[in-house]
C-alpha cells in the first residue's frame, strides 16, 4: 500500500494550488456510491475539507472528463478508463485501489445455485440482464462471464451475448427511483430474472428486496473487477490529499466494510 501512495505522490507536482475552502471534485463509479460517500465523510471530518461527488457509469464519466468536464479525482470500476485519460495527458498515474467481483442477482422464487447458474442463464424462458458494455465496466465484466461460459458449454457465449438485456449503465438507460438500487429495481420490476452485477451492488439490492437472491459465480465463470484511481491534471493539492486518503488504512477500512477487497 505504501508503494501505491508514493506513486500518487509523484503526481503532486502536476496539481495547482487552490483555496482550502474549495470542494474536491470527485467523479466515481456508481458502485462506489455508498463506500466513497462514507470515505468522503470521514475525510471531511478529519480535514475540514469538502468533497463534491458525481457518481455514474465509469465509461460515461471518462467521456465527460475527456470532453472537458471539471473533475479532480476519478475513481473507476476498471483500470482502462482512467488509463485512457492518463495516456491522453489528462491525468496522472493510475493505481488500483479496490477489487470487486461479479455475482448474480436473482428474482425471488427462481431456483438458482452456483452449480446450475449457467443452465438458468441459457434457459430461453429466463430474462438475463446486464449493464451496458463500454459505458459501464459492469457490462464488460458480464460479457467476460459469457466468454468463460463457452469453455463449459460450446456456443454459450453467442447465446448469452445475444439474449442479454442491457438494462442499466448506458447513456439512455432510465434511472431508478430516488434512493433505489438500479439492479434490485429492474429485477423487482420483472425486467430481468437474473442480473449480473457486482457482488457489492447485489448485496445492497437484496437489502431493499429481501426476497431476491445473491448467487456467487462458480470458479469457472468467476470474473474479478479491478478499480482504478487517478488525479486529473491541474487538480488542487486537496484533491491529491483526498486520493491518498482513499488509499490510506482508514480509507481502505471503509471500503472493506462495503464489501470491497484491498488491491493486494
Amino acid at each position: 500500500m505504501r508503494r501505491i501512495v508514493l506513486v500518487l505522490a509523484a503526481a503532486v507536482s502536476m496539481t495547482a494550488p487552490a483555496d482550502a475552502a474549495d470542494a474536491v471534485l470527485l467523479h466515481a463509479a456508481g458502485s462506489l456510491r455508498g463506500a466513497l460517500a462514507d470515505v468522503a465523510q470521514a475525510f471531511e471530518k478529519s480535514t475540514g475539507l469538502k468533497v463534491e461527488a458525481k457518481y455514474g457509469p465509469s465509461g460515461l464519466l471518462r467521456d465527460e472528463i475527456a470532453g472537458g468536464a471539471k473533475a479532480e479525482v476519478f475513481a473507476s470500476a476498471n483500470m482502462s478508463h482512467p488509463a485512457a485519460l492518463a495516456k491522453a495527458g489528462k491525468a496522472g498515474p493510475v493505481v488500483m485501489f479496490a477489487r470487486n467481483r461479479l455475482c448474480a442477482l436473482v428474482k425471488a422464487g427462481l431456483a438458482v445455485t452456483p452449480d446450475n447458474l449457467l443452465e438458468r442463464m441459457l434457459d430461453p424462458a429466463v430474462k438475463l440482464g446486464t449493464s451496458t458494455p463500454k459505458a459501464d465496466p459492469s457490462g464488460d465484466y458480464a460479457f467476460e462471464v459469457f466468454g468463460k461460459a463457452d469453455a463449459l458449454r460450446s456456443g454459450s457465449n453467442d447465446i448469452l451475448s445475444k439474449k442479454a438485456l442491457q438494462l442499466t449503465g448506458g447513456p439512455n438507460s432510465p434511472p431508478p427511483p430516488p434512493g433505489r438500487n438500479a439492479y434490485g429495481h429492474v429485477v423487482a420490476g420483472g425486467q430481468a430474472d437474473i442480473f449480473l452485477t457486482y457482488c457489492t451492488n447485489a448485496i445492497v439490492a437484496r437489502t431493499e428486496n429481501p426476497g431476491q437472491q445473491v448467487v456467487v459465480l462458480p470458479a469457472a465463470l468467476a470474473v474479478g473487477a479491478d478499480y482504478g484511481l487517478t488525479v486529473i491534471n491541474g487538480a488542487s493539492a486537496n484533491a491529491d490529499r483526498f486520493a491518498k486518503y482513499i488509499l490510506s488504512a482508514d480509507g481502505q477500512a471503509i471500503l472493506a466494510k462495503h464489501g470491497f477487497a484491498a488491491p493486494n
